[in-house]
């Protein structure tokens, strides 16, 4: 017979695990409470043949309770200790991020954070008959932390692109509401990442490519179209007219329409959309 001792006094904790343990597809087993002088322990006996598959099965279960029940609190503990001179609402921020960064890869994040928990439980597991479950979570999982450690570092460098995105962004636009307007209109014809600028009597607009004397380009890159934006940013217009050739708004376009706001009007369907439509079709 194999027994073990988990011991915790964490009520939510304690749910957890007996609910698992209630459902489990491991027969041979049986479980009970009892409370001591310190632990609330759930006391498990095994009297099967495999034990090593019941351990297994044991790892995982206390895998999934890290995940579901301590990640967040030890995202955020990450985050205090290591992103410090970030204020309250800024590491909210950071792990929404997180959270999003695990969601987008989901499948290979949390297969790599399973199996490296449910490799150390086991590892602990086939030597000691007892488990502390806080001391254990805040001692003997560093190789999962440092998982955690490098989703939030990922999401430090997302949110500083985005802040100073947004930065640049606000500059402009407070540039543009000082600036006089240099012409009435301008056409954007967009397609594949790629635009064209037509002036107000549909005359094609050159875009100036030299570095030197784009005055507007920062450290960040939107998208190939940076150029167009210093030109854009030149010309300043009353009104921008943007032809989505593909029908597709992306980042560059979003873009756009933050600096330039109202100015901005997108089209999809006229004699300028119909014939750019054409002419890259033919291409």
């Amino acid at each position: 017979m194999k027994s073990l001792c988990i011991k915790t006094n964490n009520t939510n904790t304690l749910e957890y695990l007996l609910n698992e343990l209630d459902t489990t597809k491991i027969s041979d087993i049986c479980f009970t409470t009892k409370e001591f002088k310190h632990y609330k322990n759930v006391i498990i006996h095994y009297s099967g043949n495999n034990t090593e598959g019941f351990l297994k099965e044991i790892s995982s279960i206390l895998s999934f309770l890290v995940i579901d029940e301590f990640e967040n609190d030890l995202l955020n503990r990450i985050l205090m200790q290591n992103y410090f001179y970030f204020d309250t609402k800024e590491r909210n921020k950071i792990l929404n991020i997180c959270f999003d960064i695990t969601i987008d890869d989901f499948n290979s994040i949390f297969e790599k954070k399973l199996n490296t928990l449910s490799k150390i439980f086991f590892e602990y597991l086939c030597n000691c008959k007892s488990i502390v479950l806080t001391g254990f979570i805040n001692f003997r999982i560093s190789k999962y932390l440092d998982i955690l450690d490098e989703i939030a570092s990922e999401a430090v460098n997302h949110f500083i692109i985005e802040k100073e995105y947004l930065e640049f962004v606000s500059l402009l636009k407070l540039y543009i509401s000082t600036q006089p307007n240099n012409c009435n209109l301008v056409h954007i014809i967009y397609s594949n990442s790629e635009s064209v600028l037509l002036d107000e009597y549909k005359n094609v607009i050159k875009v100036d490519t030299n570095t030197f004397s784009a005055k507007y380009l920062s450290d960040i890159s939107f998208s190939s179209n940076d150029y167009t934006l210093n030109s854009l940013l030149t010309l300043l217009p009353k009104k921008i007219c943007i032809h989505l050739i593909d029908n597709y708004c992306d980042e560059f376009i979003e873009t756009l329409q933050l600096i330039f706001e109202n100015r901005i009007s997108i089209c999809t369907d006229c004699n300028i959309c119909r014939l750019y439509k054409t002419t890259y079709k033919t291409t």
